[in-house]
């Protein structure tokens, strides 16, 4: 059951897609808005600063315009005559025609200041003493009246000129001036959006001579609370720069502007520059933002409204193969176990996850069968462990009785004569030779449990140490009435191994044959092999003893496990030989199995070497010939061997003098016997544990092992 403070996976799913979803949404509009909004004021300066640029042009261009134009008028004909009627209509005739708008041209005798003729009904421009020029024209600025003072303003034509041109008689007399007075430029409304701009002429000076605001128009820019930024921009703009400014000629009102220089019209040759700015409010130059904004929100909104459909869509079509997984999961040990598992689901993850836990459940099921078997087994290993300890004792402590016996019958003085008390000694020798054996295995399978066995690896010759074997293992076969039968080839074979110890391990498999082998033949033979660019030797021996059952041939190599039966139980040991084998025998990199087709039908036991370069063996003598060895009897190898100061024995026959291609049955009514006859057999072994029952033939080849 979920705790209260948690939260089910459809609606951490579903907020977390929200969380996650709207805050992007938001801060993504934020950015688009500044994005736009740097975008319109970008542009906007830009068109402004074009904008200003151009109505300059237009300034001097029309200047130009009305200066050639008044020049022309004044040389006319109409006006030299100054006939009133003829002159007027001319005059107005020609303020109608000039391109630029002219509120007024008269013509005014200089002599007597009156106004001869007039477009403006008589009306008087300019000033009382205005100046005549001599030549050309002269042109001055008609600023409105200050405040306080009388005059009317002109809210449109706010930046207008006085032309005064000088008009001569045919004598080249000045007799008239005529006079033209011009709104230079008609401040318009601009629609909203437009990036024109209103016009603004500042004086190089500081003097503002036209502005959207009239009553600014003739005032000095240091009287604005904006002055050091307009001086800069005068600055700049008379150095020759065009570019973009933001102002603020209106409190609480933004504006920004493009600006650029011209000339000053009135005096060519003056230095002086007036600076032109089409100037527009930041509202006007921002125009299409806010409907960039209502485009924004509305598409949030809609994309915050398509989010949330698509995570309630998405919820359960991700929550339900999740929720389904759980129920089976929660309910995988009830009665609903038989259920398989969810699957089929329209996420390819899903369908993985489920198959993931379908086979996480196999395994489940796979480790509880092995873990129910691993117990079983641990019962038989503490049962068989039991054994061990039962059988252990009876094979040390009948040992132990025999030598206690034998001792006590001599320190008696039991005996009858000398030869009696040796023969007691001579058999407490032996046994007590048997009992180190069994002590050694126990010692050596101690060291195996804890991991410190090891073993010394050297190059040697494998068929010169397997005669030695086969020559000290040849009186027990000949004692048992059994064929031994070799095929070792006639080359050497050379392997990296612990001499001693594998002499221990050969010794006890063939040791085994011997022991489980009522009558027939017991075979040694080697052979190579290769495989996946790996050479080694396999080493077989093979016996007709009792065989094992197929079905136990897996215990034999655990320790102290013995195939417990009548025909096993007959020879006694401790059930470690095997297990002391293999381990040995995987230190020195190699392998040891053991095969048998079944009871009563022989056992075969292979042991592999991997194989190594010949020339890393040293120099070995001449091979003899096998047939030409000599088997001494067994009471030859009890003396030979006999007593705790030789435990070492030595090989009775000279293993150089072995000649395995023929093989010869062995005959335990003779002392001395040819071995082998020809035979291609290979490999075995029964399960039979070295310190089972031995002759003192045995006993002194399993001292020869040392410290196993």
């Amino acid at each position: 059951m979920a705790k209260s403070r948690q939260s089910s996976f459809r609606r951490i799913l579903l907020t977390r897609i929200l969380l996650v979803f709207v805050p992007v949404l938001l801060i993504g509009e934020i950015v688009a808005l500044n994005k736009a909004r740097n975008s319109l004021l970008k542009t906007a300066k830009q068109n402004l600063t074009e904008s200003a640029v151009m109505k300059g042009e237009k300034i001097a261009d029309a200047i130009a315009t009305l200066k050639t134009s008044l020049l022309i008028i004044s040389k006319t004909q109409v006006i030299q005559s100054a006939l009133p009627t003829e002159t007027e209509e001319f005059l107005t005739k020609i303020s109608q025609q000039l391109p630029t708008k002219i509120d007024c041209i008269q013509l005014k005798n200089v002599q007597t200041s009156k106004i001869v003729a007039s477009s403006c009904d008589g009306k008087p421009i300019g000033e009382e003493n205005s100046f005549v020029p001599s030549q050309g024209v002269d042109i001055k600025v008609v600023l409105p009246p200050k405040l306080g003072t009388t005059g009317t303003r002109d809210a449109k034509n706010q930046l207008q000129l006085l032309l005064t041109a000088p008009v001569y008689d045919k004598g080249g007399k000045l007799l008239y001036s005529l006079s033209l007075q011009s709104a230079l430029y008609q401040q318009t409304a601009n629609k909203p959006g437009s990036l024109t701009g209103s016009m603004v002429v500042i004086a190089e000076d500081g003097t503002i001579l036209a502005h959207p605001s009239p009553e600014r128009v003739g005032s000095n820019i240091q009287e604005d609370s904006n002055a050091t930024q307009l001086q800069n921009t005068i600055k700049n703009a008379a150095i020759g720069e065009t570019g973009s400014t933001n102002l603020s000629f209106k409190e609480g009102k933004e504006l920004v502007g493009g600006y650029t220089a011209i000339s000053n019209p009135l005096q060519q040759e003056s230095p002086q520059k007036w600076i032109v700015l089409a100037v527009t409010t930041t509202d006007s130059a921002l125009f299409g933002l806010e409907e960039i904004k209502l485009i924004l929100i509305v598409l949030t909104v809609g994309l915050i409204g398509a989010s949330l459909l698509a995570s309630l869509y998405l919820a359960p079509y991700l929550a339900n193969p999740v929720e389904e997984l759980r129920d089976y999961a929660l309910n995988i040990y009830s009665h609903h176990t038989a259920q398989p598992v969810p699957h089929n689901f329209k996420i390819r993850e899903f369908n993985q996850l489920a198959q993931a836990l379908d086979q996480m459940v196999e395994r489940l099921k796979a480790w509880a069968e092995e873990l129910e078997s691993a117990w079983k087994e641990a019962k038989t290993a503490n049962q068989v462990k039991s054994q061990f300890l039962a059988t252990t004792s009876h094979e040390l402590r009948n040992p132990l009785n025999i030598i206690i016996n034998c001792v006590r019958l001599v320190h008696d003085g039991l005996c009858d004569n000398r030869e009696e008390e040796m023969e007691f000694l001579k058999r407490a020798d032996e046994t007590a030779i048997h009992l180190l054996g069994i002590i050694n295995d126990l010692l050596d399978i101690s060291k195996i449990e804890a991991g410190k066995l090891s073993v010394v690896t050297e190059p040697l010759d494998l068929r010169k140490l397997l005669l030695e074997v086969i020559n000290i293992q040849s009186v027990n076969v000949q004692q048992r009435g059994l064929q031994l039968k070799t095929d070792l080839g006639s080359e050497q074979i050379p392997v990296k191994a612990d001499a001693a110890k594998l002499k221990q391990v050969l010794i006890n498999v063939i040791g085994n044959a011997t022991k489980f082998t009522e009558q027939g033949s017991i075979t040694i033979a080697c052979e190579m092999q290769s495989t996946n660019d790996q050479s080694q030797v396999l080493i077989h021996v093979t016996d007709t003893g009792m065989g094992i059952d197929p079905a136990q041939q897996h215990k034999l190599f655990r320790p102290f496990v013995m195939v417990d039966g009548a025909s096993t139980r007959k020879i006694e040991g401790t059930g470690l030989g095997l297990a002391i084998s293999r381990n040995l025998i995987e230190l020195m990199k190699g392998s040891i199995t053991l095969t048998s087709a079944g009871l009563n039908q022989g056992t075969t036991v292979t042991i592999a070497l991997p194989l190594i370069d010949i020339s890393l063996l040293s120099p070995s003598e001449d091979k003899g010939n096998l047939e030409e060895i000599e088997i001494p009897t067994t009471d030859e190898v009890k003396s030979e061997v006999n007593g705790y100061d030789n435990l070492q024995a030595e090989p009775l026959l000279n293993p150089t003098e072995i000649e395995d291609s023929s093989a010869t049955e062995i005959d335990d009514t003779e002392d001395k016997l040819p071995l082998l006859e020809n035979t291609g057999q290979l490999t075995l072994l029964t399960p039979q544990s070295i310190f089972s029952t031995i002759s003192a033939g045995e006993a002194c080849a399993n001292s020869t092992a040392g410290e196993r």
